[in-house]
């Protein structure tokens, strides 16, 4: 996949997640977020971005969450 094509993607899918968080009907913003992470996983899944993957990864491990996890699981 290009890299536009990617950079296109994970814009309407950024729009599509925060259209989503401010959105007064639960429904239809919980679908634009599903919408929106669907857009994301199609980037991720079928991209072949590696700097991309690794930025994600990176990021996921530094939540919170996975950190606590992550530390509990080393004792």
């Amino acid at each position: 996949m290009p890299w536009w094509t990617s950079c296109i993607l994970l814009g309407v899918s950024l729009l599509l997640w925060f259209k989503g968080r401010g959105n007064a009907d639960d429904v239809i913003g919980l679908l634009e977020k599903i919408l929106g992470t669907a857009a994301c996983m199609v980037v991720l899944l079928f991209g072949h971005n590696l700097l991309l993957e690794l930025l994600i990864l990176i990021a996921a491990l530094r939540l919170p969450s996975a950190l606590e996890r992550h530390v509990i699981k080393q004792r």
